[in-house]
């Protein structure tokens, strides 16, 4: 506990910062009067996010719930990184309109190290504390499982939305998943949390966790969500940012352990409307600090690619280091801006024929890691988004030999290729 980091901001100031871009607040007053008693009493508020290990490969979209727990953690709270390594043997079908399949005890285990080993790019590792619901849902046993099943009926569980659907559609909806939202509240009860934070299609679960707590004779926990992030595609329309999520199937990501020089030049493609959005979901940067970079932009003293530079510098230094960080947009200013785009700074992919005269290009590029796969590089190539030696190439059967290339993908990546 630091008393010191809990005074560093009043109640009112942390406030501000820890619900930036919140969509649910239930209730504000709650948290407010939560950070008076803790800024007064030096406490720190217990602040729970559960995550169950089923997507062990994170984008910018999944650290938007990690970014606010680390502003939790910057002003002294104790943050929880509650892993469900229990409720993951069940499946949360949030936002699914099927039965979610379960993960064995040995997936869960692998998602779990997979998962620890990639949060701790956001948060602090020192003020983390890491939990498994096993600890105590293991415990609950055949009795307590149907104790905690009598407390909610089949009629409240069909006011959640995705249930609600699947029922009007006939769609099957197995009895375990009943169990979920309540195994997540009791996690709740478990850690007697102060604050919850999830995402908009957790909000019913979250409120689960509340209500278990009032029933327990506990002071209810505060319930926060946050917004889905949109893909680096989407644009202001009619004053709204409108584009599809941010999703690794619509290639409109940013993965968090991608290359500093990747994570930059995507966030420069970005529109500056998407750019602002970004900061205050995204950005260490206190929210009047936005606020006043955004005024001297609109008015002209600042250049929108600078504010632009700066976020995707913070990010690229976020995930990959400051020093990553720093020298992918030093690159990025010498390759594009300048439009010196020269070979030698670019990484050299050295791949073998293994005695074949030629290789697809569309085998090519994923190797590279300039695309995921063989079908965006098809798909890219269709686009005129593919270009070797400055060329473009859209035959998606075209070939190369041994040799040295320069192949580019869109006007943001690219990789020396030898091929021998």
């Amino acid at each position: 506990m630091n008393p010191d980091a809990l005074r560093k901001a009043t109640p009112e100031e942390q406030f501000e910062e820890v619900t930036r871009g919140t969509v649910d607040l239930q209730v504000p007053e709650d948290l407010k009067k939560k950070l008076q008693r803790s800024y007064e009493k030096g406490k720190p508020l217990i602040i729970k996010a559960g995550f169950d290990p089923s997507r062990p490969d994170l984008h910018l979209g999944h650290s938007l719930l990690l970014t606010r727990m680390r502003r939790f953690q910057e002003f002294g709270h104790t943050v929880v990184f509650l892993i469900g390594d229990f409720t993951a043997l069940i499946g949360d079908p949030t936002g699914k309109n099927t039965t979610r399949p379960a993960l064995t005890r040995d997936e869960v285990k692998t998602n779990a190290e997979t998962y620890k080993q990639q949060v701790f790019k956001v948060l602090d590792p020192d003020k983390t504390v890491v939990r498994f619901n096993s600890e105590w849902l293991d415990q609950l046993g055949t009795e307590g499982m149907i104790k905690l099943a009598s407390r909610y009926s089949v009629q409240r569980m069909l006011e959640r939305d995705d249930f609600k659907k699947r029922f009007r559609d006939n769609l099957s909806i197995a009895i375990h998943e009943f169990l979920y939202p309540l195994l997540q509240g009791w996690d709740s009860v478990a850690l007697k949390a102060d604050v919850e934070l999830g995402a908009t299609d957790q909000l019913f679960n979250l409120l689960v966790g509340r209500q278990l707590m009032k029933e327990e004779g506990m002071e209810p926990q505060v319930i926060m969500t946050g917004p889905i992030l949109e893909g680096l595609s989407a644009k202001l329309v009619d004053g709204k940012i409108v584009g599809d999520k941010m999703s690794k199937s619509l290639d409109n990501y940013v993965g968090i352990n991608e290359p500093a020089e990747q994570i930059f030049g995507k966030l420069m493609s970005i529109t500056d409307d998407l750019m602002w959005r970004y900061y205050e979901l995204l950005s260490s940067m206190p929210l009047r600090e936005v606020h006043e970079l955004r005024a001297k932009v609109q008015r002209g003293e600042v250049h929108p690619k600078v504010a632009k530079t700066g976020f995707a510098e913070e990010m690229a230094a976020r995930f990959q280091g400051p020093e990553a960080g720093r020298k992918a947009a030093e690159d990025f200013e010498k390759r594009f801006a300048k439009k010196e785009l020269t070979a030698e700074d670019l990484p050299l992919v050295e791949l073998s024929l293994a005695g074949a005269e030629k290789l697809p290009v569309i085998k090519v590029l994923p190797e590279t890691k300039l695309v995921a796969s063989a079908t965006e590089a098809r798909k890219l190539m269709a686009q005129g988004g593919v270009r070797v030696n400055g060329e473009k190439v859209t035959d998606p059967k075209a070939e190369l030999g041994a040799g040295e290339y320069t192949v580019q993908v869109g006007k943001l990546k690219a990789a020396r290729v030898k091929l021998a």
